[in-house]
């Protein structure tokens, strides 16, 4: 064993790290610390080393038995400091870590001092420091993705700054203890812009708020809401000026809608309350009292007959008229449209299903149609969509058309996650239409081959109780998921323009179709900062090739009718 000691000494001593070194010390201190290293005169000085009874110890440079000059400290509850010392204190450029966190940079008698760098569970900070606080400009970031970069003083931003949240909204200006006050900016990941005062980060005083849609507000906010005086200049051209409560017409004020008619007087909740007067674009007014949007008496103070029961009564006769206007099938392939919007309280779906019904006639000939509107300034001139007005409809085109003929059906409204579609009328009490309800609805028509397209959240839903092989259907979501666009300016859902404004304009293929609009809605929701709605379709080749022979039939059609036009 003997010509193995040395290796065994030198397997020892290394195992011993950053342990006491086994050497005896040089010196032994009053408080138990043991020196190694150059003592002169009595004092430590110069290069060396202590190690104290409780495990700590410290590396480096001394002057006058201080620590003092380039050296490393270790302590007992795991702290090290590498760095620069003076007086005993971390003093100069150094690195710190302990409990967790991490701290490079200046340091002036034992406190951060200077430019750092500060790593701690749950931030990340990079900049000046002041007595062992965050002080002068620097650049904070948080685990929960919230940032601020700027100025700060006794630890908190103070100045001017940016601090953005977890959810991309961004806030400039000045801060004071942490909280932005005075003048700034907000800007929202959707395009939202807000430039005026604030005051505990809230929106607050004299401002001007612009959303992504070009809407805008001018006025006074309070606690974060347009409330007192203010305008409102919209996208779609109207222009109001008066009273606000948070963000909503409330009080005295003048409204100028963009069809060219103007309101004057008050309002609550945004619909007319109160007294008011109402000039149409043709010059006629309408003045009295005003009860949720509706004249209930005039400027005499005479009580008016209710435009709803007047709707209701008139509702029959308009029914009976749509319904009456179908024609028969034709021995040729005919195309039969149903179309239907639900919620009467936006516009959006309106518009929309205006839209479709014209361009199936339009472009695709469709041969006899039905329209269901639901619409607070519509009853008296379209017949409602409910489950009872849908069936009728349903069993008319039905008797009407023929097993060669196709059957065109468009539905677009709010949609629930039961896979229900909102039937809605302001001040009528509806039953919403779940999808079972609906395939109950339409079976009058299982022998004809149909295309079934709805626009509505969760409208994926709807396909398991819909699909067989006679019916192509086309959703604007899948069954777990929301969809977009339904807003009162818009004249189209995000689907709803994708598929019919740009798609079936560029092609008459459903199928190839519908894969333009599933990309286009994608790359919107994408732009927009949208969760993908992911819009779904059920597809059997026998109804496509249906729809084929339509489009064929129609084009030769075409061709014989200019034909003849030339031989005239």
């Amino acid at each position: 064993m003997r010509p193995l000691f040395p290796l065994a000494l030198t397997l020892l001593l290394a195992a011993c790290g950053e342990g006491e070194p086994l050497s005896p010390p040089d010196a032994r201190l009053p408080d138990g610390g043991r020196y190694r290293g150059e003592v002169i005169n009595g004092v430590l000085q110069g290069q060396g080393r202590i190690d104290y009874p409780n495990g700590s110890w410290y590396a480096g440079q001394f002057l006058n038995g201080q620590w003092h000059g380039q050296g490393e400290w270790h302590g007992s509850n795991g702290e090290v400091y590498r760095g620069q010392f003076q007086q005993g204190l971390f003093h100069g450029q150094g690195s710190l870590q302990a409990n967790g966190s991490h701290y490079s940079g200046g340091y002036q008698l034992g406190r951060r001092e200077g430019e750092g760098t500060l790593k701690e569970p749950g931030l990340l900070y990079r900049g000046g420091f002041k007595a062992d606080q965050y002080s002068g400009a620097g650049h904070l970031e948080l685990e929960d993705g919230s940032e601020y970069q700027g100025l700060f003083a006794k630890g908190k931003p103070n100045g001017e700054g940016t601090r953005s949240d977890a959810s991309g909204n961004e806030f400039t200006g000045t801060f004071v203890n942490g909280q932005l006050e005075g003048s700034g900016t907000f800007n929202s990941p959707e395009g939202d812009q807000y430039i005026g005062n604030f005051h505990h980060n809230q929106l607050q005083g004299r401002g001007r708020y612009e959303n992504a849609d070009g809407d805008v507000w001018i006025g006074q906010f309070k606690d974060g809401a347009l409330t007192g005086k203010g305008e409102l200049f919209a996208a779609d051209g109207s222009h109001y000026k008066g009273s606000f409560q948070d963000w909503r017409f409330s009080g005295a004020g003048r409204l100028a809608l963009a069809d060219g008619s103007v309101y004057e007087g008050q309002l609550d909740n945004d619909v007319y309350q109160g007294s008011g007067r109402l000039i149409q674009a043709d010059g006629s007014v309408q003045s009295g009292q005003w009860v949720n949007g509706q004249r209930v008496r005039d400027e005499h103070g005479k009580l008016l007959p209710d435009s709803l029961e007047l709707a209701l009564l008139n509702q029959g006769r308009l029914l009976d008229q749509t319904l009456a206007a179908v024609p028969a099938s034709t021995p040729a392939i005919e195309l039969f449209s149903l179309t239907l919007a639900g919620d009467g309280k936006q516009s959006v779906f309106m518009r929309e299903a205006d839209y479709v019904s014209r361009m199936l006639a339009s472009r695709f000939g469709a041969f006899g149609q039905i329209s269901l509107v639901n619409h607070r300034d519509h009853l008296a001139d379209h017949p409602i969509a409910t489950r009872e007005t849908l069936t009728r409809a349903v069993h008319i085109l039905a008797e009407r058309s023929g097993p060669e003929d196709l059957i065109f059906i468009y539905l677009t409204s709010h949609g629930s996650q039961e896979h229900e579609l909102v039937l809605d009328v302001p001040r009528l009490q509806l039953s919403d239409l779940p999808a079972a309800d609906l395939a109950s609805v339409l079976a009058p028509l299982k022998n004809r081959d149909k295309v079934i397209v709805i626009s509505a959240c969760y409208s994926g839903g709807f396909i398991p109780a819909l699909k067989d092989e006679k019916t192509v259907i086309m959703t604007a979501s899948r069954a777990d998921r929301v969809s977009f666009g339904c807003s009162e300016e818009a004249d189209f859902t995000y689907f709803g323009n994708a598929l019919f404004a740009q798609a079936l304009n560029q092609t008459d293929d459903l199928q190839q179709a519908f894969e333009l609009a599933r990309t286009q809605v994608a790359v919107r929701e994408i732009t927009d900062g949208f969760d993908a709605s992911e819009p779904q379709i059920w597809a059997p080749k026998g109804v496509l090739a249906h729809w084929q022979q339509l489009r064929q039939q129609q084009a030769r059609r075409a061709l014989q009718s200019n034909s003849s036009e030339e031989a005239k």
